[in-house]
């Protein structure tokens, strides 16, 4: 038998819990939250449309809504609904709408429905007005390494088995938030 860290052994032990409420949960990971009948509910309420038609988080209502992929959305209105329906995926938010800037770091943390960004036609959702301005100071590199680590860690996987997996193993390139913040102060002031 090898031996295992006392840190690997939690894992571990997280991993396989987790594994059994993942069956349970269906799909994902996705973001959710639970309001009303909806408990597997995507961006808190807001409508996916908006963000393209309107170009604002707009909530939606428990009225129109749709459920894709295992969990539900909700729209402001009817056509918002049937324009969703005819093309969910040209809608849906990127990395289970989990935080783009986290995803950098092949961490899913929660996304904010009120902080996006629409990249090449693709809906992006940040953790706060912080998380958005990190991700854009190098947006292409951050971009791909996000798809990667999406692609590669954490797509079909569990979220928070994931999250835990990451906080305590780094990327290589990782940067706490003071580090992150040191370098968009550099480069504001290098731009006056």
């Amino acid at each position: 038998m090898i031996a295992q860290s006392r840190p690997a052994r939690f894992l571990a032990g997280l991993a396989l819990l987790f594994a059994f409420a993942g069956v349970a949960a269906g799909a994902g990971p996705y973001n959710t939250t639970a309001n009303g009948d909806d408990s597997r509910l995507m961006l808190k309420g807001h409508d996916p449309v908006a963000y393209f038609t309107m170009g604002k988080a707009v909530p939606g209502d428990a009225a129109f809504r749709t459920d894709f992929d295992g969990v539900t959305y909700r729209f402001a209105n009817e056509e918002n609904r049937f324009q969703f329906m005819k093309n969910p995926f040209k809608y849906v938010p990127m990395f289970g709408g989990f935080c783009a800037n986290s995803m950098v770091y092949a961490i899913p943390l929660d996304g904010e429905p009120d902080i996006w960004k629409i990249i090449d036609g693709r809906l992006y959702i940040f953790a706060g007005i912080a998380a958005r301005r990190y991700f854009v100071m190098n947006e292409e590199a951050n971009l791909r390494l996000a798809q990667r680590y999406w692609r590669e860690e954490v797509e079909g996987g569990i979220a928070l088995v994931q999250r835990y997996r990451r906080q305590v193993m780094h990327v290589p390139h990782f940067k706490s938030d003071k580090e992150l913040d040191a370098e968009w102060q550099a480069r504001d002031v290098s731009r006056k």
